[in-house]
């Protein structure tokens, strides 16, 4: 990971047996930590408790979502409203809630993941002269998106990308929320056939997976038990006569229960249907969405499939080639967590 040398570091005193603490390099204060529902607010769940310095005093926006009252729980957390993505007149609408927020607040500095609130906030913060950080998604492998795009003609934000590939310039790289994740030494025994598994196509309120549902419909029955306990996550998908109980929306725990305890878990290649599996111990086979069926805003979907594949934390391919045998691979593999994830290094206030 890399680290800038002018950062602050532990120095030596001759005169005690300790090192001496740095002093934090940010500006001492409350966070506002701000992200879209979905994978963007998983990801800046799990990044900040990695970031140093520590953040001792936080706050939470996002949208009133499920995921965010599970995750969320006990922490204190400012809903706005829903804004879907790429919707630049929701995200405009959004500038007089953050302005509300942060001129009645005492904030120091705005963290966000994205999607579009990351825009309003963050350019509200840095107008009132607050501190403005930016990460960009881990489903970004070759450039930001339009959120980071936007957000970098913010003066004054401090950016970071989740691959040092495309890392330039303002653009920096602190690692990724994948690094605390690697693949079993040793395969799981896959079974002979499989009795529980999970399909979850996300809660996407706008775009359904119909063309997965179908294909999985006519799959899954190759490699499961005839009495398979199999939950189906559908979202937004019509899942009109293909004969099964599709769920718009399974509460989180259930939800992770199920997954803990599945022999085999598919799902679209979002972050968060990504991080669920891979915290439970499972290495999920991912299913892009794809732009040219309606099924997403464009094909970031098809680099995290890539992103995991590479580090054979799943099987990541396209519906179209999806066979029994790529079921079958993923009831075989595992993911461990190497501890505490690496720290993600913030860039001075």
């Amino acid at each position: 990971m890399a680290v800038s040398p002018a950062l602050p570091h532990a120095v030596a005193d001759p005169l005690l047996d300790d090192a001496i603490e740095p002093v934090s390099w940010l500006r001492p204060g409350p966070t506002l930590l701000v992200a879209s529902t979905g994978g963007h607010l998983d990801q800046l769940y799990r990044l900040h408790r990695a970031f140093e310095p520590h953040l001792d005093e936080v706050e939470w926006v996002t949208f009133d979502t499920p995921q965010s009252r599970d995750l969320l729980a006990g922490e204190t957390v400012h809903f706005v409203p829903y804004v879907e993505p790429k919707d630049l007149h929701g995200t405009r609408t959004s500038a007089a809630a953050a302005l509300r927020l942060l001129r009645g607040h005492r904030f120091v500095r705005v963290i966000s993941t994205g999607a579009a609130v990351a825009v309003p906030f963050l350019a509200t913060a840095r107008s009132l002269h607050l501190a403005g950080h930016y990460i960009e998604s881990a489903a970004r492998s070759t450039g930001p998106s339009l959120s980071g795009t936007l957000v970098s003609h913010v003066p004054g934000v401090r950016l970071y990308a989740q691959y040092a590939a495309w890392t330039a310039g303002r653009w920096q790289f602190r690692g990724t929320v994948f690094d605390g994740f690697a693949p079993a030494r040793a395969r799981r025994q896959p079974p002979a056939s499989i009795r529980r598994a999970v399909v979850t196509f996300g809660t996407q309120r706008r775009f359904g997976f119909r063309r997965a549902a179908e294909r999985l419909v006519r799959l899954l029955p190759e490699v499961c038990d005839c009495d398979a306990e199999i939950l189906w996550q559908t979202g937004a998908t019509d899942v009109t006569g293909l004969g099964i109980p599709g769920r718009e929306s399974v509460p989180a725990a259930e939800l992770r229960a199920a997954v803990a305890e599945a022999d085999l878990v598919v799902g679209h290649a979002g972050i968060g249907s990504a991080l669920l599996a891979l915290e439970q111990g499972r290495c999920p086979v991912l299913l892009p969405r794809r732009y040219q069926y309606a099924e997403h805003t464009d094909d970031h979907q098809v680099q995290i499939a890539t992103e995991l594949r590479r580090r054979r934390l799943a099987v990541g391919t396209d519906v179209s080639r999806l066979g029994a045998d790529g079921l079958l691979r993923a009831a075989g593999m595992a993911a461990v967590q190497a501890g505490d994830a690496p720290a993600f290094i913030l860039q001075p206030d």
